[in-house]
């Protein structure tokens, strides 16, 4: 191919790949203000409850590997795949400069989360659109849960999940689907998160024949503002005490195993589970699945 190629530029979230970054990392996520002895050791027990540090790391850099991969192959040098993180290097702005710098003029722009939000993935448009500068053009790929494959995708994991229940039982088992909170606040200016969430579980029950699920929100932040409810731990609750015993867990916000998946669900929301007399099974995580590679190759092309 001749000409410049075009920059895709992954953006996720980050997370500190050793445990003395974290100090660092909960540093930038309050925007330089260190956080207190005590949030900063309750971050660090978490991270310790899931063996010290995240896999997300790694995780993502598979899938940014396997998606530079397989868009080469479909498209032999048209495409410049590279990653920058909101809160841990590398960052978004540097990623984006770098395009820029070696003569990228058009960028597009994918967020490794399938719903989009003024408060997430704007967010991190907004933080390349401001790197890249005037001169470069910048397509921002906006929700992409409903891109062709991606919701079979999910209705298999739930499937193979609720296969492990007990033959008996599986008919009467609940499918919670769940993403990540955010401040209510979102709302006020027609913020559709909330209404992506509920749309991708019901195409998803759709099509695994789902009669009883629902969804909930999950990893509300710390602070004084009030988040996006109900709160997964909660609904646990209610739907035992409304006599499910059997419930699936499908994280359905998040495509890669990092602390909200193992340590809110598997950790914390097992915790709850076990208290409570309700058996609680989770869907596995996309990760670098070469399905889910194959539907972001074909959002990255269609933008394109």
């Amino acid at each position: 191919m001749s000409g410049r190629p075009v920059g895709v530029l992954v953006m996720a979230y980050g997370t500190p790949r050793t445990r003395d970054d974290v100090a660092a990392y909960y540093t930038r996520i309050r925007h330089g203000r260190p956080p207190t002895p005590e949030l900063l050791a309750d971050l660090v027990r978490r991270y310790d409850a899931i063996g010290g540090t995240s896999p997300l790391a790694a995780r993502t850099a598979a899938q940014v590997s396997a998606l530079r991969a397989a868009a080469e192959a479909a498209e032999p040098g048209r495409y410049d795949v590279r990653f920058g993180a909101k809160y841990e290097p590398p960052l978004i702005e540097d990623t984006a400069r770098a395009l820029r710098e070696d003569g990228v003029t058009t960028v597009i722009g994918l967020a490794l989360a399938p719903h989009s939000s003024s408060m997430s993935t704007a967010q991190y448009m907004s933080r390349a659109r401001d790197a890249l500068g005037e001169d470069v053009t910048l397509i921002a790929v906006d929700a992409w849960w409903d891109a062709p494959g991606f919701l079979e995708l999910i209705a298999e994991r739930v499937t193979d999940a609720l296969a492990t229940i007990d033959t008996a039982r599986r008919a009467d088992a609940e499918v919670l689907f769940s993403a990540h909170s955010l401040p209510q606040r979102i709302l006020e200016d027609g913020d559709t998160y909330p209404e992506q969430l509920r749309e991708s579980a019901r195409g998803v029950a759709q099509l695994a024949g789902l009669v009883h699920w629902d969804v909930a929100w999950q990893s509300a932040g710390r602070t004084a503002d009030a988040w996006l409810g109900p709160d997964i731990l909660s609904v646990l609750r209610t739907t035992r005490a409304a006599g499910v015993r059997d419930l699936v867990s499908c994280p359905i916000g998040f495509v890669a195993d990092h602390l909200e998946v193992l340590f809110d669900i598997d950790v914390e929301a097992q915790g709850v589970a076990r208290e409570i007399g309700l058996n609680l099974v989770r869907t596995a995580s996309l990760n670098d699945d070469p399905a889910l590679i194959a539907v972001l190759t074909d959002v990255v092309r269609g933008a394109a």
